[in-house]
């Protein structure tokens, strides 16, 4: 009796202690198990690969990097790197860094960097300007998207013109109604002053119309686009816009997620992208 406790007990903990942890999970649209080589080998297809991210988890990070070396080595300096993580009015800065024209200090200090970019960006940005490869900066500047929330899209009518080249063609098309938009309006959950909600969400789809815009332009070029998983998610936000401003363009969508358990994917998370990696929740942040 002892023997067969103690054998028990020894292939509980071996079993338990014979786990590895694993960083990551991908999963296609449907929920089936894939491997990376999969995923890149089928969004290397592309015209634009969206890459939906969590901003504070480590590891997609570093996916973000691996992809992005992926596409290179497929597509060579055909390819663009567009990031919301810059915004359209510090384009020319962003060319000046990438170019040799101006060194790191002065492009830290004049662009509107975001606080994790020396840890989560900077690397996929000095892999860009090894490689001689165009950065995007895709994003609206954040006082027009401010704007756009304390007094509503029309506000946008009345900047200047030169204003107006850092965004999407005026007037902007924003249909609320559309899943994702509504989902933030029913999270305020009636907090607030009225319309605030509907500003909130209307400032959400300034800056993915202005994503869309920015992205559209370069259509002679594959294209991988950084921005936070919600703007890519169930093919809404700044597809919905690109879709509008070159509709024959191809999209390939990767959607992050955190979950206790990686094994399976969650209910929830199906459908929301091509391929959705799943990181386990416990996973070091970077902020």
């Amino acid at each position: 009796m002892k023997t067969l406790l103690f054998s028990s007990l020894f292939l509980v903990t071996h079993c338990l202690f014979a786990q590895s942890p694993q960083a990551f999970e991908i999963y296609n649209s449907k929920g089936k198990q894939v491997a990376y080589e999969k995923m890149l080998k089928d969004v290397s297809r592309a015209d634009v690969v969206f890459f939906g991210e969590l901003h504070d988890n480590s590891i997609n990070h570093w996916l973000e990097l691996q992809v992005t070396k992926g596409l290179y080595a497929e597509h060579g300096k055909d390819l663009v790197v567009a990031m919301e993580m810059f915004e359209a009015d510090d384009q020319l800065v962003v060319d000046e860094f990438m170019s040799g024209l101006i060194e790191e200090r002065h492009f830290l200090k004049e662009a509107k960097m975001w606080d994790n970019y020396k840890t989560d960006y900077k690397p996929i940005v000095e892999f860009a300007k090894g490689h001689q490869l165009k950065v995007v900066a895709s994003n609206i500047p954040r006082r027009y998207a401010n704007l756009v929330y304390r007094n509503g899209p029309d506000a946008l009518n009345n900047l200047p013109d030169e204003a107006k080249k850092y965004m999407a063609p005026l007037p902007l098309e924003i249909d609320l109604n559309l899943p994702g938009y509504q989902e933030m309006i029913e999270s305020m959950g009636g907090h607030g002053a009225p319309g605030s909600a509907e500003n909130l969400a209307s400032s959400q789809a300034s800056k993915d119309a202005t994503m869309g815009w920015f992205i559209s332009k370069e259509s002679k070029s594959k294209v991988i686009h950084f921005n936070g998983s919600y703007h890519s998610k169930n093919g809404e936000g700044i597809i919905w816009y690109l879709s509008k401003y070159n509709r024959k363009a191809s999209v390939a969508t990767i959607h992050c997620v955190e979950q206790e358990n990686i094994g399976e994917l969650a209910a929830g998370n199906v459908g929301a992208a091509d391929f959705i990696i799943v990181i386990p929740s416990d996973m070091t942040k970077t902020y």
